[in-house]
């Protein structure tokens, strides 16, 4: 049985970005989870999603750790399943079928309209409906479906919200009234868990709307980033965020860093826009978090995120996994150094909620994540060989396996 909404205590919301901000998240996640005493992400209360976000969301609450879920995501050589980031750039070859295949019909609809009405409707306004052939996404993101049941069919884990011993609830928008719906929550948690990571994560333009229940659905964030108010609303006191994109200031990594001012028009429509979008959305954010301090005056919402001269963040393509563990590797430094610079602000908050900083874990000069990495694989293998390490790896399904049926015990009993 879910604990009541009284009893929650800790979540974590954590915002969109693609891989790239999948990466962020994880490498933020390394960091906390070595440096917060009282927090364990695989035990908290509640799990908020949006876009990539809602994947790691979903992983956590399935009992996935941060190194597991890095493991899968940067160092996909030693994953039992490794997430391969050419399954979201699939062309949407049935999307352009389809679309194609209404052109004949649309062309007819617009040739007899003009010819019935030509004085009073002008040839182009006639033929506007030709827009209905365009497709709505480039790209498929079914094998991301394919994947995601593949990984949820382990021993342990979970495609059906209900299962989960935590709350979980993924971030999407229904396309045809604008409302963010949170699948998992009342209503709405008989969706797969697989399904509603799709709809979370189907940014219009790149992925067409995902169908569910006869609605179609896309990427989470086009109302909210983070969507923390959802945690909150179920009585949780302490939720960490995480946002991995911010607008880029220029004129600051210059100063700050003595490198050459980049001029962001000079990167053309795309950088243009990408600037654009992380604008619009850390404004809202931000707005989104003052309202939280008003309405939840007895809550406390720590938001970590890059820096604003942070270039790599900005200018490494979102869907690039060239620089995955430099990348991972930063995030988790820079929230480490964020700790330290905050913790007279951080530690006093935590502490209401039974969690405490170690300020010996973030003073260690000789901490990386590539050598914490290291030292868990070494540990794993230590006196082991190959065989025995895949055995250690499915003695932990087990382990989680023997979990989730107590769980489903319990909750069959209550």
């Amino acid at each position: 049985m879910r604990p009541a909404a009284g009893q929650h205590r800790m979540a974590l919301a954590l915002a969109g970005g693609g891989p790239l901000g999948a990466i962020y998240e994880i490498g933020t996640l390394m960091a906390l989870s070595e440096a917060l005493e009282g927090l364990d992400f695989n035990e908290i209360d509640a799990y908020v999603g949006v876009s990539a976000g809602s994947f790691i969301a979903a992983g956590l609450a399935n009992g996935l750790s941060p190194a597991y879920l890095y493991r899968m995501f940067v160092d996909s050589e030693s994953a039992e399943l490794p997430f391969e980031p050419e399954m979201l750039l699939r062309p949407a070859f049935g999307e352009y079928a389809g679309r194609a295949a209404s052109v004949p019909g649309l062309l007819f609809e617009s040739f007899r309209e003009y010819l019935r009405r030509p004085l009073r409707q002008g040839f182009l306004a006639s033929f506007q409906r030709l827009s209905q052939a365009i497709p709505t996404g480039i790209f498929n993101n079914a094998g991301m479906d394919v994947f995601l049941q593949r990984l949820f069919s382990l021993p342990g884990l979970t495609n059906d919200f209900r299962q989960l011993k935590s709350r979980l609830f993924l971030i999407a928008t229904d396309l045809d009234s604008g409302a963010s719906v949170a699948f998992g929550s009342e209503g709405h948690d008989h969706v797969p868990i697989a399904t509603a990571i799709r709809a979370s994560a189907a940014l219009p333009g790149l992925y067409p709307p995902v169908e569910i229940d006869g609605r179609w659905f896309v990427d989470g964030a086009l109302k909210k980033t983070l969507h923390a108010s959802v945690a909150l609303k179920e009585g949780i006191r302490l939720v960490i965020c995480i946002n991995p994109l911010v607008p880029f200031d220029a004129g600051h990594a210059s100063h700050e860093k003595h490198l050459k001012r980049r001029r962001l028009v000079d990167g053309g429509l795309p950088v243009v826009l990408a600037q654009t979008f992380r604008a619009i959305v850390h404004s809202r954010m931000k707005t989104g978090l003052e309202k939280y301090d008003i309405q939840y005056k007895d809550a406390d919402v720590i938001l970590f995120e890059p820096s604003r001269d942070d270039a790599d963040m900005f200018f490494t393509n979102m869907f690039s996994y060239a620089d995955r563990k430099r990348l991972t590797e930063q995030a988790y430094r820079k929230t480490r150094e964020e700790l330290l610079r905050r913790y007279d602000e951080l530690a006093p908050k935590l502490a209401r909620h039974g969690v405490s900083i170690n300020r010996a874990v973030l003073t260690d000069p000789h901490r990386s994540l590539a050598r914490r990495m290291a030292e868990l694989k070494r540990r794993r293998a230590r006196n082991m060989g190959l065989t025995a390490l895949r055995l250690s790896d499915t003695l932990d399904e087990l382990a989680r396996a023997l979990r989730r049926l107590q769980h489903r015990q319990k909750h069959q009993a209550a």
